[in-house]
């Protein structure tokens, strides 16, 4: 590992016998012990640990487009990240600061093919094909895996469809439940109406970007679909005139910082492609906005809000928006306001919320973990100590 790059790792999960958070803790949560644990020992304090989790599901091809599997995939997201919160505030693991652990999800589409076989059509994270992943050209230092059978039949699928050939010497098995049922279809798509969708957008500060943040901007890039129209996701970012009267204020990073770590994951999550050309980024103002064109047919807006509604009033093409489900009340808002222009209403797709767990003690380090502003109170003590 070269001394200016922060170490990083991968970790392989086969499909889970279903997507509710009790069910991935208790199938995945022995295995995720083992690995943050083991990441987070000895880690040197100026440095980020990456870690990429790979969710193998098996997307039958009649669930495109990803509107008829989104709830379902969202709910997996949120559960992995949960999990994830929750395993970093009992066992007292940082996260997305020096010393901490960068954790991104991303899923591996089985697709009733062989994991080994390439997908035919375009794509992009974050679902994407096990050969895309496995030749990324991403550096990953520890390949993990679940010691049991189908963890050690996923392995042996990525070694297989990796071209480099090194990668046995970083594949690690760890501790994991015995093996479980995957249920038949484990996707079920649903059947309501809907078509691919190639402009989406959600908005918030992203302000020092947790747990939560990566949830939501996950979600965002689930409902953008793969296809030959040129896709853009758009990021509304509040604009640091709006957040003067936030708590412990005078921490918080400004718009550039804000849009460029957003930046940052959303590529981490969905550009693939090795050995690719830094992307082209155009600015403009009024409002300020910057175009970063990742791919030939995939581009990142990030728009700078000034109102409650942003680019959803000033933008007709855009055809989906993203909120929580604490955020539900601002989906509808804009709708309203848009049809009163005339225009067609947005469909809104919804993101659980995280888990946090039972214990008291949990919830009050995890919420230390998935909220800016405990982030800031937390930097903001820092600094009188």
């Amino acid at each position: 590992m070269s001394a200016d790059r922060n170490p990083s790792a991968l970790l392989l999960l086969p499909p889970p016998p279903a997507f509710s958070f009790d069910q991935v803790k208790e199938t995945f949560g022995p295995s995720l012990i083992n690995v943050l644990t083991k990441l987070s020992d000895g880690l040197d304090a100026s440095k980020l640990h990456v870690l990429d989790i790979a969710l193998v599901v098996p997307i039958p091809p009649e669930g495109k487009p990803r509107a008829k599997v989104f709830a379902q995939l969202q709910q997996y997201l949120t559960s992995m990240y949960s999990l994830v919160g929750v395993i970093c505030a009992t066992q007292n693991i940082e996260l997305d600061v020096p010393g901490g652990i960068d954790t991104r999800v991303v899923f591996v589409n089985a697709n009733g093919r062989p994991l080994t076989q390439a997908s035919d059509s375009p794509q992009f994270g974050p679902v994407l094909d096990l050969q895309s992943l496995a030749n990324s050209g991403r550096e990953w230092d520890h390949i993990f895996h679940p010691s049991n059978l189908i963890g050690k039949e996923l392995a042996n699928s990525f070694a297989k469809a990796q071209s480099r050939g090194d990668t046995a010497a970083r594949l690690q098995a760890i501790a994991s439940n015995p093996d479980w049922t995957v249920p038949e279809p484990l996707l079920i798509p649903d059947h309501q109406p809907s078509k691919p969708h190639s402009s989406v957008i959600v908005g918030g500060t992203f302000d020092h970007l947790h747990l939560g943040h990566k949830l939501l901007l996950t979600a965002e890039a689930l409902a953008l679909d793969p296809s030959d129209q040129d896709a853009r996701l758009i990021v509304g970012v509040t604009g640091d005139a709006l957040l003067v009267n936030k708590k412990h204020a005078e921490f918080l990073e400004d718009w550039e910082q804000r849009w460029q770590s957003t930046a940052s994951f959303l590529s981490a999550i969905m550009d693939f492609t090795p050995g690719q050309e830094p992307p082209k980024i155009e600015r403009s103002t009024e409002p300020k906005t910057v175009l970063v064109n990742i791919q030939p047919k995939l581009t990142f807006e990030f728009v700078e809000i000034s109102d409650p509604f942003g680019p959803t009033i000033t933008k007709e093409d855009i055809d989906v928006i993203v909120v929580s489900r604490e955020t539900r009340s601002g989906g509808a808002a804009v709708n309203d306001e848009r049809i009163k222009k005339g225009w067609k209403a947005l469909t809104v797709f919804e993101v659980d919320v995280l888990q946090s767990g039972d214990s008291v003690t949990t919830t009050e380090n995890f919420e230390s973990k998935i909220s800016s502003t405990e982030i800031r109170r937390r930097r903001a003590h820092l600094s009188k100590v």
